[in-house]
């Protein structure tokens, strides 16, 4: 199985540390925050990621190199300046990615997902007629109205008030899920999941493990103190 980390995103949020280094590369206990990543993935198995980036991406390819620090086989996927999207980002790596279901991480959060649960995900796509797999997490302070709702059996719904919970940014998803997205398009994935949940064919998990959405410098402060707690 591949794997995609996303780290096409400007970063507005994270500015002035973002407008000269990509968010992706901004150091977390001694790594760069998609390094966790990397490290991850190469204990859970992983041999080939594809990245794609936009913003600063030269130093991105610069920092990491073809993977070989990290044990581990990497592309990438080059997008404009501006950005492509989620979906739009993904649709543009299929061919990098294959025609097997696939695992995506949000490069912009901190987890302690069990990566190595996505090769018997993927398989179970492949073998049933849903399309996505996500990860859901309890809703932080800043998004406390959520994404989706999920059911004892797994089945992943709209957002019900009090009972949604917030996407994580990780999932396992089938190609076909991006088949109508042009190559080189700006595309979301928000409406690609809500047409898939509306036929039944997405389902996930609850997490509660460690989750952080690193997308603020407020919030990287806090997954410093993760690692170097005061």
């Amino acid at each position: 199985m591949k794997a995609m980390i996303l780290a096409a995103g400007r970063g507005e949020r994270m500015r002035p540390l973002t407008d000269i280094c990509p968010k992706p590369l901004l150091n977390v206990g001694g790594l760069p925050l998609i390094g966790h990543h990397l490290q991850r993935l190469q204990l859970a198995g992983f041999h080939d990621v594809v990245i794609n980036h936009a913003w600063l991406g030269s130093k991105i390819e610069t920092a990491l190199g073809n993977g070989q620090e990290y044990g581990i086989n990497i592309t990438y996927s080059p997008e404009t300046s501006g950005g492509l999207e989620t979906a739009g980002g993904i649709a543009t790596a299929l061919p990098l990615l294959g025609d097997k279901p696939f695992l995506v991480i949000n490069g912009d959060v901190l987890t302690d997902i069990d990566f190595q649960q996505a090769v018997n995900i993927g398989n179970y796509l492949e073998n049933s007629n849903a399309l996505a797999y996500l990860w859901l997490v309890d809703n932080p302070d800043h998004h406390p109205q959520g994404d989706f709702s999920l059911t004892a059996a797994g089945d992943v719904g709209k957002q019900i008030p009090e009972q949604s919970l917030t996407f994580s940014g990780v999932g396992v998803y089938q190609p076909s899920l991006f088949s109508q997205i042009r190559v080189h398009t700006r595309a979301k994935l928000a409406p690609l999941l809500h047409s898939a949940i509306e036929a039944g064919r997405v389902k996930g998990e609850h997490h509660h493990g460690l989750w952080l959405d690193v997308g603020t410098v407020e919030r990287l402060e806090q997954a410093n103190k993760l690692f170097c707690p005061s």
